[in-house]
């Protein structure tokens, strides 16, 4: 049995901490909708390895896994172990294709060691620039951006495509993966510090903010020949604004709806749906939604080929937020759902 205490620093010894989900959120989650449990180091059995979590990927999907009804995956567990994406080093190993010292990326979760008999494991090539990137450019966030905008978008020199959160790891990917086709690309992001780094770090023609009330007539101004290709992450505001500017045959990749995430009744006012569906049909818009995971068996070895290359060749940027500790995870996770964070939101926790 485990001894749980508040979310709260706790001195990293010889235990595992563990963030359990303590009750569901309604509405935005806070501190106390987790709770740190610590428990003895789990040793490794027959066929199995022992795991050191060094970095843990922070995402959009996990607000929805907090959630009672599942959607495209089970929801957690009250008491149950959060999920998330991590760089883990093996330090004990009983399995004969892992060594002591191996990095890889692994399903651990909020936790500092974790238990794996090997299955679903990715090693990292120990030449790794940047170990990070494996989570957000060459990890999820990047196959996103890549099948998304190539396969969904298929993106055609001289298109205009426009992204939303577009200094997310997603989106930032996306606009710089749509630069290297020919495309104009404009971002829109949250207030004029995001929108100077799309410009100016990650080379968008331009980047409008959804803060500003302004925001159909500045979108409208950016896209003067209207939009091909919109990569959805948000909805809300910036899929309003967008609306209006689809050309004929326009594409929609739909990722994420960040917007919404903590919504927990419809928004106010007119419904848009009438709306929608006219000017889809009329002007005979594609929308496809999609998830990154029914994509890494078929898309997951170009796509790095791909991006590996344009890594290297300095044509792809990665921005990173890291922060320092577990328990600062949920606040971390909080403040991203509200647009705080800039870049691939990591917690340094190793």
């Amino acid at each position: 049995m485990t001894d749980a205490v508040d979310v709260a620093p706790v001195e990293v010894g010889p235990v595992n901490r563990r963030l359990v989900l303590a009750e569901r959120p309604v509405g935005a989650p806070g501190l106390q909708h987790f709770r740190i449990e610590t428990a003895a180091i789990p040793s490794p059995g027959p066929g199995e390895l022992l795991l050191r979590t060094e970095y843990l990927s922070l995402d959009p999907y996990m607000r929805g896994r907090m959630n009672a009804n599942a959607g495209y995956a089970e929801p957690v567990a009250i008491g149950g172990l959060m999920v998330g994406q991590t760089i883990s080093q093996v330090t004990a190993s009983n399995h004969p294709d892992y060594a002591v010292g191996d990095r890889v990326v692994a399903d651990a979760g909020w936790q500092d060691w974790c238990l794996s008999n090997g299955q679903g494991l990715r090693k990292l090539d120990p030449a790794l620039s940047h170990p990070t990137w494996a989570l957000s450019a060459l990890g999820m966030p990047g196959l996103t951006a890549y099948v998304g905008l190539l396969d969904i978008g298929q993106p055609k020199p001289g298109e205009t495509v426009v992204v939303a959160a577009a200094t997310g790891p997603v989106g930032s990917a996306v606009g710089q993966i749509a630069k290297l086709k020919g495309c104009k690309v404009i971002g829109i992001a949250g207030g004029e510090e995001k929108c100077r780094m799309a410009v100016e770090q990650l080379g968008f023609d331009a980047c409008v903010s959804h803060h500003d009330d302004e925001l159909p007539r500045l979108l409208a101004e950016a896209c003067p020949d209207g939009i091909d290709i919109y990569f959805e992450n948000t909805g809300g505001a910036a899929f309003e604004a967008a609306l209006p500017l689809f050309n004929n045959y326009a594409r929609m990749p739909l990722c994420g709806q960040v917007a919404w995430a903590n919504a927990t009744n419809l928004p106010a006012g007119y419904d848009l749906t009438p709306r929608v569906m006219r000017l889809f049909l009329h002007r005979r818009v594609r929308l496809q939604g999609f998830i990154v995971t029914d994509h890494y068996d078929t898309r997951f070895d170009a796509f790095q080929t791909d991006m590996t290359q344009w890594l290297a060749a300095g044509q792809v940027k990665v921005i990173e937020d890291i922060i320092d500790g577990l328990e600062h995870a949920p606040g971390a996770l909080s403040g991203m759902l509200s647009g705080y964070n800039l870049g691939k939101l990591l917690v340094r926790v190793s």
